[in-house]
């Protein structure tokens, strides 16, 4: 089967497809990749360009509202319409049998109406499938339980995707005719890429919605759900780091946003304040150690394979995006979650309902007391995220969404 995958976003939008399209290649399926020209494009992977850096587009604008107006007319805009365009010439060159598309690709449902194959909608969180059992992650209540109000919050995705119509209209220039096709499908199946270990599937979600559990680029390169041996290569100092146990790790991901010293600082402070270590993944530029926080207990690094360091951590403290959220959970290690923006307040409520987290500190919020805090509650926390990173270990989710694919 020829299989096009669409995707664009941060990491934890790219690793997901990144883990999809090694599972299926080595399964004998022809998978083409495209992604946003900043993602990892490792060789062993058929990637092609989205004509779009998204670090550039999610870069911070500034606080006001001249400035935010500003880059969406200079950057977001052009650069989505870039993308959509993109979008359509990969997919009309590749010719697949299925396209199976981030929510993001709002141009994938017309480039396979024009070629005449199902499409297959992916969610890494629960954005476009509305449901009564909980609110749409991303929007402006998502920390919030609203009871039979949860269904119309996902009219808040909706209304940011069609800010772009107009956009989505003018890729259509590159089908067949110069238009889009007279009749439009719906997606034949979605996959839901979530463990239930973390969001149990609610009873009104319609069948062609499958949860899957979450995917592992761990068990795309052979790895079995029982064996964490196989992982991504890590920095020996980062390895050796890791290794001497005790320690804390740290992580904003994406969340470039003000205040870099100061989220090094809150955590290193609270990390020292419980005996611990502090290894700080950077990112994007979500934190920065200050030379005089410098010490044998901290290293900071840009980045570092989270089935690497994650086993044996005594804390995560995160952003909670979905990727890491379930990264973390996987691996069994209690969490202070420190949402920022997006889905990160859904996860950061989810995963203390589940018992997995302390209550969620928003990022304004932050300073070490009250990290100092948080990462007190979470002793009784760790039977609990162990017992659940075990369930999840257990999953094949990248096995389920194969078998959902070709059974189309």
């Amino acid at each position: 089967m020829r299989m096009m995958l669409l995707t664009a976003g941060t990491r934890g939008d790219v690793e997901p497809f990144l883990a999809l399209a090694r599972y299926a290649a080595a399964r004998g399926h022809d998978v083409r990749l495209a992604t946003t020209e900043d993602a990892e494009r490792p060789p062993d992977v058929d990637v092609v360009g989205l004509d779009l850096d998204f670090r550039r587009v999610f870069r911070p604008p500034g606080r006001t509202p001249w400035a935010l107006a500003h880059h969406l007319r200079t950057e977001v805009r052009p650069g989505m319409r870039r993308m959509f365009a993109a979008a359509v010439r990969q997919t009309l060159l590749f010719a697949p049998d299925v396209v199976v598309h981030h929510p993001l690709v709002l141009s994938a449902p017309m480039a396979a109406d024009a070629l005449g194959v199902p499409r297959v909608l992916v969610e890494l969180s629960p954005v476009a499938t509305p449901s009564g059992a909980f609110p749409a992650a991303g929007g402006p209540t998502a920390t919030y339980d609203l009871g039979r109000w949860n269904r119309a919050t996902y009219a808040v995705p909706r209304a940011a995707a069609h800010l772009f119509d107009a956009d989505v209209a003018r890729a259509a220039a590159g089908l067949p005719g110069g238009r889009r096709p007279p009749v439009r499908t719906r997606s034949r199946a979605t996959l839901m890429a979530v463990s239930p270990q973390l969001l149990p599937r609610p009873r009104d979600w319609p069948a062609q919605v499958h949860l899957t559990g979450s995917w592992h680029d761990e068990d795309a390169r052979g790895g079995s759900r029982h064996d964490r041996t196989a992982v991504a290569p890590v920095d020996p100092e980062v390895a050796a780091f890791v290794s001497g146990g005790g320690h804390l790790v740290a992580s904003f991901g994406s969340m470039a946003v003000g205040g870099a010293e100061a989220r090094a600082r809150a955590v290193v402070a609270a990390a020292r304040a419980h005996g611990l270590r502090a290894l700080l993944l950077t990112g994007w530029g979500g934190m920065a150690l200050p030379e005089d926080l410098r010490g044998d207990d901290v290293l900071a690094v840009r980045s570092a394979p989270f089935d690497a360091v994650l086993p044996g951590a005594a804390a995560v403290v995160h952003h909670g995006g979905a990727g890491t959220s379930h990264a973390t959970a996987r691996a069994g290690v209690p969490a202070v979650v420190v949402p920022v923006t997006a889905d990160q307040p859904f996860w950061g409520a989810q995963l203390h309902r589940r018992g997995l987290a302390a209550r969620p500190v928003p990022v304004r919020r932050l300073t070490a007391a009250t990290l100092v805090s948080a990462l007190g509650d979470l002793s009784g926390r760790r039977e609990r995220a162990a017992e659940v990173g075990r369930a999840m270990r257990q999953e094949d989710g990248l096995g389920a969404a194969l078998a959902v694919l070709t059974a189309l």
